[in-house]
This record gives structure tokens, sequence and C-alpha cells, in this order.
């Protein structure tokens, strides 16, 4: 018997994706670095480096720090700024074959609308994820997503600078991330990327100083997976919105924590430093799982295993 071909579309916000895979930001650059390596046409989409409004040279070195299990890193949102940005790379993206998501940083709420105003001017743009919890920057980096109110505060000065899809991503080092992520859908956010690196840092026995030049990094790869996997899962039970779920994702059994968790989506970050072809790979284990079980589409299995999130049916008949 042939089986009918499953469908791995998803949307999330409002942003359309035929496959349910987002390229973290910073982690895949641009997309033209990966494409003589891999087949662009079958990810999801490619989350941009966040930018700010001025150019910002990061931190100090080193800035990167491997861990069993993991990456420490403390970039600090390096950047040539937003109108540089626009004006020599998003320009040249136009025609890339995966939807192309702007990231928005910033240590303001007025420079966080700013960037989004001008991401959302950029047609090659297809929607914009709003990072506003950044851990390895020395100020206000993590601030906004750390507290409700200033959550609530910057989601709705980028809501009012944008119509594109908009996606909030939230932090780990909170004590209660639903009460976060509750706040961020109140204020207009669409979808909510769940969750960004986890706060850590590493020390150089011989030396007896810190081994990253900020101290304090971000701790990316499989060994904050648990975490990240419960977090999804207590957000999932929290808004009504599509979650991306991010968070050590290496192959297909990873992702479908994620999804049965209650993501829609999942984002892949520092395995794709390893492998570029790991999304690709994915989609395929995906597919396979799905046939496997005599299911169609990705949509049937969302939020499976968490008896707290609704349902799409569910939630349309709550709009209704």
């Amino acid at each position: 018997m042939v089986r009918p071909p499953v469908d791995l579309s998803v949307n999330v916000g409002g942003l359309a994706l035929r496959y349910p895979t987002l390229m973290g930001s910073g982690c895949y650059g641009t997309g033209a670095e990966f494409a003589p390596f891999a087949d662009l046409s079958r990810i999801g989409a490619i989350v941009l480096k966040s930018a700010t409004l001025a150019p910002r040279l990061g931190n100090a070195m080193p800035r990167l720090v491997h861990t069993p299990a993991g990456l420490l890193n403390a970039i600090g949102l390096q950047n040539p700024g937003i109108d540089w940005l626009v004006e020599h790379e998003i320009a040249a993206l136009g025609g890339m074959p995966c939807p192309i998501v702007g990231s928005a940083a910033g240590f303001s709420v007025d420079e966080y609308a700013q960037v989004c105003g001008r991401l959302d001017a950029s047609p090659e743009i297809s929607a914009i994820e709003l990072n506003i919890s950044c851990p390895n920057v020395a100020s206000e980096g993590e601030t906004f997503a750390c507290d409700a109110n200033l959550t609530a505060s910057v989601v709705r000065a980028a809501r009012a600078a944008t119509r594109k899809p908009l996606i909030v991503k939230l932090s780990p080092n909170v004590t209660d991330i639903a009460a976060i992520a509750r706040e961020a859908e109140r204020a207009g956010a669409d979808a909510l990327a769940v969750v960004n690196t986890v706060r850590g840092m590493a020390i150089d026995v011989e030396r007896w100083e810190p081994r990253l030049g900020n101290v304090a990094g971000g701790l990316s790869g499989p060994a904050i997976r648990p975490i990240a996997v419960l977090a999804v899962y207590e957000v999932a039970r929290a808004v009504r919105i599509p979650i991306v779920g991010q968070g050590g994702i290496a192959n297909a059994s990873d992702a479908l924590e994620f999804i049965l968790a209650g993501a829609s989506a999942v984002g892949i970050g520092t395995a794709n430093f390893l492998d570029p072809r790991v999304p690709e790979r994915i989609a395929v284990e995906l597919a396979e799982y799905l046939a496997s079980r005599n299911l169609r589409a990705i949509s049937e299995i969302v939020g499976r295993a968490n008896a707290g999130f609704a349902t799409p049916e569910q939630r349309e008949g709550d709009a209704g």
C-alpha cells in the first residue's frame, strides 16, 4: 500500500513554513554560507543574527568555550548595525529558497521599535524575532525578558512598529517563564521562541580565571535540552499562540520532544556548527516517524504529551 505524503508544513503566527525547522539566530549566517553544503529549500526558515540600532563590536575575547554536551558563547551582539545590515546583507537576500526572519535586539524600548521598523520595511524579511533575552550582554541584554512588565512594554512597542509576524524569544533564566509568556502574548506577540541560552560560566583551573572574556555566557547544545523542553511544556499550557521550541536539538527524536510538549516548530542552533545538513535530516526523519504511525501531518502530534495543551480545534472554538 502506498502511504499518502506527510505534511510537514506549519504556520508560526502567520509565518508559513514548508518545514518545521528554523535555523537559530547567529547559527546559520544569512544562509549563503551554507548553500554550498545544504539544500536551503528543505529547511523552514533562517533567523538572521540579531541586529541593534548602532554597530557593536561585541565582547572581549575569548568568546566561545566548549563544555560537556554544549557550548558557552559570549559574542555580545556583535553586528554592523541595522542600517548597514538592511542595505548590504538583507537587500541581497531576495529570491532565497526559504523565508528569512530578521532578529531585533536593543537596550531600550525605543531602540527595539526602531530596529523592528527597519526590518518591517524590508521586503526580504518575512517575520521578525524579538530578541529580548540575550544573556551575554553586560547591561540590559536580558532585562526585558526577566520582568513581565518590561516584556509587555517592549512587545507592545515592537507590535506597533511592524505588521509582520512577531516572534518573541524568551529567557530560561527566570522564575516563572509562563507568566512572562502570557504578558508577551497579551502585548501582541504572534509566536514565542522558547528558549534562549542558559546563563553559565567556565573557569580555567590553571590560570585561576574565567575562560570567557565576558566572564559569563550563554550555554547551548544538548546539555540544556531538558530545561528547554520543560519550558515549552509550561509555556504551552499558559498561552494560545504558537511556540518555536529550541535548545539542544540535534536529531528528530530531540525535535519530537519539543513538538509533543507543545511546540509547533523547532529552532536548530548549535548542531548546525557540526553539520549544516542537520535540519534536512530531521525533516526526513520526522516524515518517516509520522508515516510509520499512519499520521498525515506534523500538526497532529503538537502537544500530544501535554495534558494542559489546547489543540487547534479548541483554540478555534475559544476564538468563536
